[in-house]
């Protein structure tokens, strides 16, 4: 089965990388602990004609999330962190303009209240993290904690990155090699590219979708969860002061088996021996996060603590996907882990086709 189904995704990405639908792309699946598939076809680079290999390093924005989230659940599990505290005992700038009640769990789960990003800012304050957290620690809630899940789309990364720092001593970096990447042996996961290994990142480009008929609303600065200034997003990320700079909640570089052993690594009996959570700490950060009075239905996905749940297709599903169509998730029934990245941004599903594939494979119906 796992030659089979690395034939066939290897197949998938080099038909769609002939009819155009993608320009580059990674796939690569943990199944009970081995590495079952490895692939890779395309271009990195439309301008020099690099080609896409294993080591090639793909920007995949959010979905740097979902291991910031597991960042903290080893914080949770040595007790340096507990979720219902309030972030301003670690971070006591933080409970400036009403946050004091603000928790580590509702930061998780997206329901702080400060989905907004700070304004008047440009490219050099969104680049320097002390900045940014001075900025977001000033914000005031846009409706109070708990009583609304609404995505964050970048502030989620400062607030806890912050929390972490102010917990573990060490910048959001080096905590992560330290604490994920040296355990499971992965040298390609950044928030921050150093400037020596910039040359691997692969080159954004997107097919432009048709316009609305009907523009949307502009909204008023301080309801911007992504500024204007960084738009269109994929071009934002092809700049090295966006590449280099340490922004958790969106700028995650890495190729798609750093995704894949990261998601391994939370699977019962985890990969090579290391499980960076135990099993009783995955089921606890995968329960659903109920919304009460307030909540707004499909204006996100279903929330665990910090993970999108639901992932893959499957219903015991959890991960995170990243703007642009990279994806991360694993599946604790199937000790099934997938990354995916790409680099032609477009509304060709990539990751959704490759799920089904594997759960056509694994025979995951629910």
């Amino acid at each position: 089965m796992t030659r089979e189904l690395q034939e066939k995704i290897q197949t998938l990405l080099n038909t769609f990388v002939a009819e155009g639908k993608e320009r580059g792309a990674q796939v690569a699946v943990y199944i009970d602990g081995k590495l079952a598939v490895d692939v890779w076809a395309g271009v990195a680079d439309v301008r020099t004609g690099v080609q896409v290999d294993g080591d090639t390093l793909f920007p995949a924005f959010s979905t740097m999330k979902g291991i910031q989230a597991t960042a903290m659940h080893i914080l949770a599990e040595r007790g340096q962190i507990d979720y219902d505290t309030p972030i301003a005992h670690y971070w006591p700038e933080f409970a400036q303009n009403g946050k004091e009640t603000i928790t580590i769990r509702h930061a998780l789960a997206h329901t702080s209240g400060i989905p907004y990003m700070p304004v008047d800012i440009g490219h050099a304050q969104l680049c320097d993290w002390d900045t940014m957290c001075r900025l977001v620690a000033q914000l005031k809630p846009a409706w109070p904690a708990g009583q609304k899940c609404f995505y964050h789309p970048i502030t989620y990364g400062w607030i806890l990155g912050e929390v972490a720092r102010r917990v573990d001593g060490r910048p959001y970096q080096p905590f992560i090699e330290a604490e994920i990447g040296g355990p499971l042996g992965i040298t390609t996961m950044f928030a921050g590219i150093p400037a020596d290994l910039e040359s691997r990142v692969a080159f954004l480009e997107e097919i432009p979708e048709p316009p609305p008929e009907i523009p949307p609303p502009a909204l008023p600065p301080d309801q911007e969860g992504v500024p204007p200034f960084i738009k269109p997003l994929y071009d934002w990320m092809n700049r090295s002061d966006a590449r280099r700079a340490c922004i958790p909640g969106s700028n995650g570089i890495m190729n798609a088996r750093a995704i894949a052993r990261h998601y391994a690594s939370l699977m019962p009996g985890g990969i090579d021996g290391v499980e960076l959570l135990s099993p009783d700490r995955v089921r606890l950060a995968t329960e659903l996060q109920i919304p009460g009075e307030g909540f707004e239905e499909g204006v996100t996905p279903r929330r665990g603590l910090g993970y999108a749940l639901g992932e893959g297709g499957s219903e015991t599903g959890f991960g995170h996907g990243g703007h642009g169509g990279a994806a991360g998730y694993g599946n604790v029934p199937y000790r099934l882990a997938v990354g995916v990245t790409r680099n032609l941004f477009s509304s060709h599903d990539l990751a959704g086709l490759i799920a089904k594939e594997i759960r056509s494979a694994l025979g995951i119906t629910s």
